[in-house]
């Protein structure tokens, strides 16, 4: 039987023939026009007239009266932190499996991270577990959009009202996902989104912060804004007599990426409709394979984004088939499938074993031989998200795919999951 993907007899090696699937261009003469009309008006630096046109654009689309660009989505998670209040002894609960600037800010605030479970069907935060790991320290709670998948947006708010912790969305994966239908970033009090390279609205680096809240806006332009705050950003004058240095950061975005990232914008629907299509054609077939199935989803919720693609591996029907050896023979069929990409982050290093962060024992990491009382992590603390993140399996994710890949994708899978037994 020939490989689904590359022509070659059963479970030998092929070229990976993928990219002759997806036929999307992610940068066009059009970002590149963009770029050199930009330089050649000298709009270099600062909050150029491109840089608050994009703004513009993002509170309309996103549905929030504040937005501001930075310098990435690490430094949009900083700013949107700081805008918070966040600061020395206060902790920060996230979700275990995401990427680790999700929480590396809350360290550089001199804010500690509690980590939690997440739902084993969605891979979202799983509120009540969030719900238990709150003290009277909690500074927040940050709901991760992972994959461009959607979080339970109404439990996560009823615990906010009810506990007074306010709730950050780190949107970096799910540009254009909604919760019943109202875009994911403007639900809780903060949002952030990354605009680096291979994202979904690209400026190569980039970041947007947005809110509702004029207080987390005022604050968060504070700390990132230099020679933007004069009369410019701030809405009121609490910080007047601050001005225009604030406190001497500077987040502020590279003019022509965010050039870039206006033409990208415009892209960002038919980019999710053509994700979203073949995304949806893979999932539905996979209901009669055995060993593999979709991702959960929440009533309401409307992924974008789509920054990675992945799938529950279910060993015990398939003979107890070790999830490494499924996508070997997925490789071998031409299909770029992996396992998942993220480690847990209460597995690392700095997190299980605690890190003297600022020196001479200080810092919100430091253990008892430290000086300090951060406690670390182990292996075991967070059983659900330990044992489904390693029955994950990523497929491609395509932009513009042709005709027959979602196709093409299905059948290497369901060959795959025919020829078990012979693995």
């Amino acid at each position: 039987m020939p490989a689904a993907l590359g022509g070659a007899p059963v479970f030998v090696q092929t070229a990976n023939n993928q990219e002759k699937l997806d036929q999307w261009q992610q940068i066009t003469e059009a970002e590149a026009e963009m770029a050199y009309q930009m330089t050649l008006r000298n709009e270099l630096s600062g909050g150029t007239p491109t840089v608050r046109q994009f703004e513009a654009l993002w509170r309309e689309r996103f549905g929030c009266k504040f937005a501001i660009t930075v310098i990435n989505g690490t430094s949009a998670l900083h700013s949107a932190m700081f805008g918070l209040g966040i600061g020395p002894g206060d902790e920060v609960i996230v979700p275990s499996y995401t990427w680790i600037c999700s929480i590396s800010p809350a360290l550089m605030l001199m804010a500690r991270p509690v980590f939690c479970e997440i739902d084993p069907e969605t891979l979202m935060i799983d509120p009540e577990d969030a719900r238990r790991r709150i003290t009277d320290r909690t500074k927040a709670i940050v709901a991760v959009h992972l994959w461009g998948n959607v979080c339970n947006m109404d439990a996560l708010i009823e615990l906010s009202r009810e506990t007074g912790v306010p709730i950050l969305e780190d949107c970096a994966h799910a540009h254009g996902a909604t919760y019943k239908d109202q875009p994911c970033g403007s639900i809780g009090q903060v949002g952030t989104w990354s605009l680096q390279g291979s994202k979904p609205v690209s400026g190569g680096e980039g970041g947007v912060v947005a809110t509702n809240d004029v207080a987390i806006f005022e604050r968060a332009c504070l700390i990132g804004q230099v020679n933007r705050v004069a009369g410019l950003d701030l809405i009121t004058d609490k910080y007047k007599h601050l001005q225009p240095l604030g406190l001497g950061i500077k987040f502020r975005a590279h003019p022509l990426g965010i050039g870039i990232a206006t033409i990208q914008l415009e892209k960002l629907d038919q980019l999710n409709k053509n994700r979203r299509t073949y995304i949806q054609s893979v999932e539905d077939s996979l209901v009669n394979i055995p060993g593999v199935r979709p991702i959960g989803k929440y009533d309401g919720a409307q992924p974008a984004g789509f920054y990675g693609f992945s799938i529950h591996y279910e060993a015990q029907d398939l003979g107890g088939l070790p999830k490494e050896k499924f996508i070997d023979a997925l490789q071998k069929e031409g299909l770029a499938a992996k396992s998942n990409p993220y480690p847990l982050l209460h597995q690392l290093s700095l997190f299980a074993d605690g890190f003297d962060l600022f020196t001479e024992d200080r810092g919100p990491l430091c253990t008892p031989e430290m000086g300090g009382d951060y406690q670390g992590y182990r292996t075991g603390d967070f059983p659900v998200t330990e044992s489904v993140v390693t029955q994950l399996i990523f497929l491609p994710v395509f932009s513009q795919p042709t005709k027959d890949a979602a196709a093409q994708v299905v059948a290497a899978i369901r060959k795959v999951s025919a020829y078990a037994d012979r693995l």
